[in-house]
């Protein structure tokens, strides 16, 4: 209203002056035409500042026709679609997942799409019911201590804090979890059963994967089922047709300028020669390794000590934290994947979505070259899903091949235990299968599609910044290891980190990606308060900054409390890692127990949960007298376990409580934050 106000004022001062020059009159328009772009420019940058999900740049003066267009329910009625797959995703797993829903609802007469809840107004949910035979799914990880994934926390928040009415919605759930965490699959159930208490419609029942077995397995199983109870649900029939068709379509980038063309970085082009604050997952920090030694003093194993520097980078973090390391593939496996299949890994490309309503325009950060993909945004070395398989049927020219690769797609109990075994057991990535297959040649750009992305790695920080605030240190084994095919097969960031060392002449130090991911696992915030730490091998990772936050208390005058460690390894002459820092603390009074467990320096094996069982009066006078913290960092799949079930023993016999008492004074420690654990599977 603004800008076309403005032209008519000025247009009728141009007709009441007829007697002005053709000169005055070229100088009112160009005033014009300038005053005009500046209020539309202004407004754009006024309105694209507001978080708006699936915002689209306008291509006209239609502001409301802009809005319209970022709901994802005008996206479904607009483009004739029925179904729609939201995804809480950490890693990419479940993003992928709803993908291959998604596509596979042309099978069953049901068009549908992608949608990531942070980028939509879930509150849109009640009108799906004006949809004819509509379907939301929700494919949907539990991350961390039972926590929702960064991108549905703001859909779980609102269903917590909502009371919409769902009436009319149809859905159905899958979960991804892992079954040695003990929030396992929590987020998925709470959805399930929220959507239900809303008014909703369950379609079929929940899935629950677990990632610690075979999650691809449990996918394919409920997804089977699944498309049964649509089909009954809607009274229709499958149209028995295999839908293959590619999500995104080749573009042919060999014209772009350089500088247009990513490298390696994360989403933004150029930011690692342009970095800006604040850093995140999106926008990592490029940072100099300043330290990198061997920890282990013997023997053929490796653990590293790496220090990142942080110094003027405005970053913060918290002892306890993580730090995110973003990696990249090596070279060798990445030449290999271009002489399997005859291509030029320089060519540079793009892919582009064949769906133009998806906000996800491409795969990874595009344009780039076949080997800048390769190294920085595909997952090359974990092994493929099976639907990945069933792919590269179609490239396959040997029978044999083809037949194999069926049999691995197929849901079969004959199809499941050859994936599980020629995959899985065998540890097949997929530069091995097309190395073992040779007559699969897949066109590189569709196997770009089809691989997962590749992921950052976390560490726990083994650091406190009120001693180190201009850097964070990590402990890391370095990953290496031989497969039963005899390939040896080597942790993509660990043995990356291997080859960063600094040198002490003036030439460039090497850096890397990274960025800190805030955790909850927290020393009490009263110095006093009492703590036992259980963290055999780089177990022992975040405690080294417990001790040290507490230390550096110490050295400041305040009173701190009672700090017991339990820390175990094979050999005290190899992988005693710290071990002088550690009896150091002892010695100063810092530490008030070191409880050790060397497993192989004797006949008979000795754990840390040995020790446990044997202080069971010194755990019971902490965490039962004095009101202490316990913390586990680990090993999730049988140490975190055992150290939960002495710990309910010592309870149960120390505290004369019945099994059913213990178990819940323990849950209650977890309530309050006074049991935690960091662990992995």
């Amino acid at each position: 209203m603004e800008n076309s106000e403005g032209v008519k004022i000025e247009s009728t001062v141009v007709s009441e002056e007829p007697l002005i020059s053709a000169l005055d009159i070229g100088l009112f328009i160009v005033i014009i035409t300038v005053a005009y772009f500046w209020y539309f420019k202004r407004d754009k940058k006024s309105s694209s500042s507001e978080k708006k999900p699936y915002t689209i740049q306008p291509s006209s003066l239609s502001s409301i026709e802009q809005t319209s267009n970022s709901s994802f329910i005008k996206k479904l009625k607009s483009t004739g679609r029925s179904l729609v797959v939201f995804y809480g995703s950490q890693t990419g797993t479940a993003e992928e997942f709803a993908g291959r829903i998604a596509k596979e609802g042309a099978r069953y007469k049901m068009k549908g799409m992608v949608a990531d809840p942070e980028e939509c107004d879930m509150a849109d949910l009640v009108e799906m019911k004006e949809i004819q035979k509509s379907l939301a799914i929700f494919c949907i990880a539990t991350y961390g201590e039972g926590d929702p994934t960064d991108n549905a926390m703001d859909f779980y928040e609102w269903l917590q804090n909502g009371d919409a009415d769902l009436e009319g919605l149809n859905y159905a759930v899958f979960g991804l979890g892992n079954k040695t965490y003990e929030h396992y699959n929590e987020i998925a159930i709470y959805i399930d059963q929220r959507l239900e208490e809303l008014g909703a419609t369950r379609v079929h029942e929940i899935g629950l994967g677990d990632d610690d077995a075979n999650i691809e397995d449990d996918f394919v199983s409920w997804k089977e089922k699944l498309w049964e109870s649509v089909c009954a649900h809607y009274g229709i029939e499958e149209t028995g047709e295999e839908s293959n068709i590619r999500q995104y379509k080749l573009v042919d980038c060999s014209g772009v300028l350089p500088e247009r063309i990513f490298s390696g970085e994360i989403s933004r082009l150029k930011s690692y020669e342009n970095q800006r604050f604040p850093f995140d997952v999106k926008n990592p920090y490029l940072s100099k390794i300043l330290v990198n030694r061997e920890l282990h003093k013997s023997g053929d194993r490796s653990c590293m000590h790496i220090e990142f520097d942080i110094d003027g980078s405005k970053m913060r973090y918290d002892t306890g934290d993580h730090v995110a390391v973003y990696p990249k593939n090596s070279s060798e496996l990445v030449d290999k994947i271009g002489k399997l299949l005859n291509a030029d890994l320089d060519t540079v490309f793009s892919l582009l979505n064949t769906d133009e309503e998806s906000s996800k325009k491409h795969p990874f950060p595009c344009p780039c070259t076949y080997r800048t993909a390769l190294t920085y945004y595909l997952d090359i070395t974990s092994n493929p899903r099976t639907h990945i398989m069933k792919e590269l049927i179609e490239y396959a020219s040997d029978p044999k091949d083809q037949e194999k690769l069926k049999l691995m797609a197929s849901s079969t109990p004959e199809g499941k235990k050859e994936f599980h075994e020629w995959i899985l057991r065998d540890n097949r990535n997929i530069v091995h299968i097309l190395e073992d297959l040779p007559s699969v040649k897949p066109d590189l750009d569709h196997l770009c599609e089809l691989l997962p992305r590749l992921q950052c790695r976390y560490y726990s920080i083994s650091s406190s910044p009120k001693v180190y605030p201009k850097s964070i240190h990590i402990t890391a084994v370095l990953v290496d290891y031989v497969t039963p095919t005899n390939r040896i097969n080597k942790g993509v960031a660990t043995n990356l980190l291997a080859q960063l060392k600094p040198t002490i002449d003036e030439l460039p130090q090497p850096t890397i990606p990274i960025y800190i991911r805030r955790s909850q696992f927290r020393l009490p915030p009263k110095s006093q308060t009492p703590i036992i730490m259980i963290g055999p091998g780089t177990g022992l990772a975040p405690f080294r900054g417990f001790i040290q936050e507490r230390d550096y208390a110490r050295k400041e005058g305040r009173e701190i409390g009672e700090m017991v460690l339990y820390f175990g390894c094979r050999k005290k002459d190899e992988d005693f890692i710290y071990e002088n820092e550690l009896q150091e603390y002892v010695a100063n009074g810092t530490l008030t127990k070191l409880h050790l467990a060397f497993s192989r320096d004797q006949p008979e094996k000795q754990y840390v949960t040995h020790l446990l069982e044997q202080n069971a009066d010194e755990l019971w006078n902490i965490i039962g007298g004095k009101n202490g913290h316990l913390y586990v960092c680990g090993d999730a799949r049988s140490m975190a376990k055992d150290v939960h079930s002495i710990i309910v023993k010592v309870v149960m016999e120390k505290g004369q409580m019945t099994n059913s008492q213990a178990l819940n004074y323990v849950k209650k420690m977890e309530q309050q934050k006074r049991y935690s654990a960091d662990v992995w599977s």
